[in-house]
C-alpha cells in the first residue's frame, strides 16, 4: 500500500551528501543520520569542492584557508584548516565540535538550497 501524498517520507542513516539530493529526488522529507557529527568527531569534513576531506592530513598542516571557501557556518568565518588540523593532533574535543558543527550546516545549507529550487520549480519532487 503506497503512503498518501500528505504524508511525510522519513529515511534513517542517510548521511552523505549525494545520498541527501537523491533522497530528496525521490521524495524524501525527513533524514535522520548521527554520520555528519561522527565524521566530524573522527576529523573528517565535508566540502563543497573537495567532497570529504580529512584533516590529519599532512596537507592541512599549513593550509590557512576555511574548511570551504564557500560556506558561511562560523566554523569557516573563524578559522583555518591548520587551526582545525592542530586541534586534532593535540587531541582536543573542540577540533570535533568545530569539525560536527561546520558538517551539520554544509548538509543543511545543502537541503536549503535544493529545497529552494523546488519551491520556485527548478527542481521537481518525486513521490513514490
Amino acid at each position: 500500500e503506497e503512503l498518501p501524498e500528505e504524508k511525510p517520507r522519513h529515511l534513517l542513516g542517510i548521511g552523505e551528501p549525494e545520498d541527501l539530493l537523491s533522497g530528496i529526488d525521490k521524495g524524501v522529507d525527513l533524514f535522520d543520520c548521527v554520520q555528519p557529527t561522527r565524521l566530524g568527531r573522527t576529523g573528517f569534513v565535508y566540502t563543497s569542492g573537495e567532497g570529504k576531506v580529512n584533516l590529519l592530513n599532512e596537507r592541512f598542516r599549513e593550509d590557512l584557508s576555511p574548511l570551504d571557501p564557500f560556506c558561511t557556518c562560523p566554523v569557516c568565518a573563524r578559522y583555518t584548516r591548520s587551526y582545525l588540523a592542530h586541534l586534532f593532533r593535540a587531541q582536543e574535543m573542540l577540533g570535533g565540535t568545530l569539525a560536527s558543527l561546520h558538517n551539520v550546516h554544509f548538509l543543511a545549507s545543502l537541503v536549503r538550497e535544493r529545497r529552494s529550487a523546488i519551491v520556485t520549480g527548478g527542481e521537481k519532487k518525486e513521490r513514490s
